[in-house]
């Protein structure tokens, strides 16, 4: 074949058109006959196709070769703005109406494309929307879809039919009947005929009704975050203002209370409520994070009905809150050890059923930070009561709430300022024994000791409020390189244990000197820009090319690492209070502090890498192997890899957005 000289080759295109996006996605007729008036186009190399100023005649897929992208510069020059190579596309951007400066293209090699007629090409994109939403964005959400389902299929032991009903199921398809409700000054003995009558093993708390029997409208609204309950509509009850279960009746039993105590004095207030479209698991990971068992159920505000763990174990059949329940009832440190491996197994049937990474990865904090409280609770319990107060300090990915299954310890101490000396020196003897013992049980429940020595059992990491500000201060008004690499992870901070007001007023501290501070946001920009995403010059993706991880592509710190620095840096530049790298991204995007595509497109893109890691690590869990971050991108299917190069498109431009924010002239 020479050029100029094209061939139709159809059973060739047609095969090759198969499992190249967005083609692969076409039914098989489309495909076929699409095929048919497609050709085989031979271009040498150093050969210039025409540029996007001009609408092509056709649109070309490279078959095999490469192909250069430049844009001119003000003073003339090329400048490069991408390669393409197997499978990448040339001219749709033109094409559809969508070019914005003038690219030019011309082939590195000799090479080979499938060249689409620009009709054809447009009928397909009008006829299948899908096929121009494709080119309408450079990750687009269908196809992020597709290769979330393949990974999950690739779980062995992936649930059969029903088997995504926590996902699917919502807390509204819970709710069989009204809830059960009586007034303030009830009982204990009238509360416990109620619910024997009734046969419910929770009652609403209500204030007397309004004169005029309905509830002021003041109390029918919820706190977002912390949601009251308001029932409304009935003559005989006001305002929801607990709930009392089965096990308070018990409680006051067993503490001696006389059956004439009113109610309200063991009820449980505010009442934690979900809306009726709130996901089971959504109301699952709720009822584990507030450690309760019952939750009101609200429809307009108002509330509808009350579930409980137990009706989503029914419809379930197995559930996570079975190990969260057995974690709770553990009453000595020893008895946690074997509960933590466990947790893996939990996490790999949520992950078999649905759950994408951000959800399974909730899960996994709600856990973790289970584990953590117990250990630290029952410690407390043997040691007796600190002699000052004390936060424990969650850091890097446990601050950011983003742990998998390979994750160490980063933890820290914030003492409270003890002018008094004799405390001071008691303090420092406690919290010595103490947190050298917590690391000791956290390790033992499967919490791996940080390798870098960022745990609170090393005397560094324990500091009082002024001297954890003391510290943070040195690291942002003179931002060694090599020091503010290692001390990066500790701006993602967040309380985990003890008297949280101690994090809080820290952070408050550390987050006004950082956003005044414009040499230190740059050190911090310049640090973002460090790790290039891994891709060759070619579009394809780098592996290491030696040692135990030849040809392995390490996803942590080649991947989700720009993530992780750039949405730290930006929310520390505008005094964003949030942690986690989704969340940062979110208010980013709606404080208007970075374009909104951008922000949307570095979520889905994280939230992907995220979920190739933790599949990842579940194939090593489940073969007996220590859970790591290099994969092999040979076990990845086509469509995966394919996601994994957008992906790593996003990246670079962030990082030529955070150039552009920073002005950091860096190659």
């Amino acid at each position: 074949m020479t050029q100029g000289n094209p061939a139709r080759q159809p059973g060739l295109v047609r095969t090759f058109l198969q499992r190249t996006l967005p083609f692969s996605e076409l039914p098989a007729d489309s495909l076929r006959r699409l095929a048919e008036v497609c050709t085989v186009e031979f271009v040498p190399e150093g050969t210039a196709l025409p540029h996007s100023a001009q609408r092509p005649e056709a649109l070309r897929v490279v078959q095999q070769g490469a192909v250069r992208l430049t844009v001119a510069q003000e003073d003339g020059s090329p400048a490069l703005q991408d390669t393409r190579g197997e499978g990448d596309i040339i001219g749709a951007a033109a094409l559809l109406g969508r070019s914005t400066a003038s690219v030019h293209a011309t082939t590195l090699e000799d090479t080979f494309f499938i060249r689409i007629p620009g009709k054809t090409f447009l009928g397909l994109a009008s006829e299948f929307p899908a096929v121009e939403r494709y080119f309408m964005r450079t990750l687009p959400e269908e196809y992020l879809t597709r290769a979330f389902d393949e990974m999950r299929l690739r779980c062995e032991g992936a649930s059969g039919s029903g088997g995504l009903y926590l996902f699917s199921g919502l807390a509204g398809d819970l709710v069989h009947r009204p809830p059960e409700t009586v007034v303030r000054g009830t009982t204990l003995q009238q509360a416990a005929y109620r619910m024997m009558k009734s046969g419910t093993g929770s009652l609403l708390v209500c204030e007397a009704a309004p004169p005029h029997g309905e509830p002021d409208a003041a109390d029918m609204h919820l706190h977002a975050a912390v949601r009251t309950a308001a029932l409304g509509g009935s003559p005989a009850a006001g305002p929801v203002i607990g709930i009392v279960t089965d096990k308070d009746l018990r409680n006051a039993v067993a503490l001696g209370m006389g059956h004439e105590a009113p109610a309200e004095t063991v009820m449980s207030a505010p009442v934690a409520a979900v809306d009726e479209t709130c996901t089971c698991f959504d109301a699952l990971l709720e009822m584990m994070r507030r450690q309760i068992h019952h939750l009101a159920v609200l429809r307009a505000g108002r509330v509808v009905g009350v579930i409980t763990a137990h009706d989503i174990m029914v419809v379930q059949g197995r559930t996570p809150f079975s190990l969260f329940r057995e974690i709770m009832q553990q009453r000595d440190l020893r008895s946690l050890h074997p509960l933590g491996p466990r947790v893996a197994h939990v996490v790999r049937a949520v992950v078999e059923e649905g759950a994408r990474a951000a959800a399974a990865v909730r899960m996994i904090t709600v856990f973790n930070d289970l584990f953590l409280e117990k250990v630290l609770t029952l410690l407390q319990a043997e040691t007796g009561p600190p002699p000052a107060k004390f936060s424990w300090m969650l850091l890097g990915s446990e601050g950011r709430r983003e742990q998998t299954f390979a994750t160490d310890q980063d933890n820290a101490l914030v003492l409270e300022d003890c002018p008094d000396d004799i405390i001071a020196r008691a303090a420092q003897v406690y919290f010595d024994a103490f947190c050298t013992r917590a690391v000791a049980e956290l390790e033992a429940c499967g919490f791996a000791r940080c390798a870098g020595g960022i745990m609170a059992s090393e005397p560094g990491m324990r500091l009082s409020v002024s001297g954890w500000q003391r510290r943070f201060i040195r690291w942002i008004h003179t931002p060694e390189p090599q020091e503010l690499l290692k001390s990066s992870i500790f701006f993602d901070f967040r309380h985990g244990h003890g008297h949280a007001p101690l994090v809080r007023h820290l952070r408050e501290s550390v987050a006004a000197a950082a956003q005044a501070d414009q040499v230190f946001l740059r050190h911090l920009a310049a640090d973002a820009l460090r790790d290039r995403p891994p891709l060759s010059f070619f579009r394809n993706l780098v592996v290491e090319k030696s040692g135990d991880h030849r040809n392995m592509l390490d996803i942590k710190r080649r991947g989700m690492l720009p993530f992780v620095n750039i949405a730290r840096l930006m929310a520390l530049a505008h005094g964003i209070d949030e942690t986690s790298t989704p969340d940062r991204l979110t208010a980013l995007e709606q404080e208007g502090h970075m374009p909104a595509q951008l922000c949307r497109e570095a979520r889905e893109g994280y939230e992907f890498l995220m979920h190739v890691r933790l599949v990842h690590q579940l194939g090593q869990i489940r073969r007996g192997e220590p859970a790591g971050n290099h994969i092999s991108p040979a076990e990845l299917t086509g469509l995966e890899k394919r996601t994994l190069k957008e992906v790593f498109a996003v990246t670079e431009r962030l990082q030529a957005f955070t150039r552009q924010r920073f002005k950091l002239d860096v190659s």
